[in-house]
């Protein structure tokens, strides 16, 4: 089964910043659910599950692509297992918003939440995340969550590592900061500025998909920085 992963470096799904990367996926949901109505369910863990961010996500794709939309929430109150297993069983593609991303993996882990999501990425739901939901999937993370663990504003943290490399978000807000940080790692890297996403199909880069935004493969080698245009 083909494995798929859409990362969006940012931008605001509510004012449909991202529009044009959400048309994509809601038409590869389409296409997997054939002739019944497709279905996509939100995680807003890193967000400590905050129901506008689920809301706004709902606004789009139901109401713009009518797409039936569903919300994993699982911050606040203990959840019935064989109820979430039944909504990740009916979703054509799982959407991660964006937040506190350290905060997100090790409560995924604590609550059994992440051997839903990768059995699901297994069978072939498609995987999309923005910020932390387009991060978490990698070896290296660089992210601003964890700051309490290193005392920097921006840190590389390890990731789930299904997606090999070092991926940065927001790279638009972050470029001089992480440009600095790979100078010193003889190393090769993503950076995905915001209204932009990178597909991953069976663990490949496959292409970018922009709704303004660039992305960037990074090459860095004895001091120097070398940038391809995604």
């Amino acid at each position: 089964m083909q494995k798929t992963i859409i990362a969006l470096g940012g931008g605001e799904i509510k004012s449909k910043e991202t529009l044009s990367i959400d048309e994509y996926i809601a038409a590869l949901a389409k296409e997997r659910a054939g002739d019944r109505r497709a279905c996509g369910l939100f995680i807003p863990t890193a967000s400590h599950d905050f129901m506008p961010y689920y809301n706004s996500f709902h606004k789009v794709y139901t109401g713009v692509f009518d797409i039936k939309t569903d919300v994993a929430l699982t911050v606040y109150k203990e959840f019935d297992m064989d109820k979430m297993r039944a909504k990740f069983e009916k979703a054509d593609f799982i959407y991660v918003g964006g937040g506190d991303t350290v905060f997100m993996l090790e409560h995924w882990k604590k609550t059994g939440l992440l051997p839903l999501i990768q059995s699901a990425y297994e069978r072939g739901v498609i995987l999309c995340g923005l910020s932390a939901g387009a991060i978490c999937w990698f070896e290296t993370m660089y992210t601003d969550s964890a700051q309490e663990q290193t005392g920097e504003k921006y840190a590389l943290f390890s990731g789930l590592g299904w997606l090999k490399g070092i991926i940065s978000p927001h790279y638009n807000h972050r470029i001089v900061d992480f440009d600095e940080i790979l100078c010193y790692n003889n190393s090769r890297a993503y950076a995905i500025e915001d209204n932009c996403a990178l597909e991953f199909v069976d663990g490949q880069l496959t292409k970018s998909i922009s709704s303004g935004g660039k992305a960037y493969e990074l090459i860095s080698e004895n001091g120097k920085l070398n940038k391809i245009v995604l």
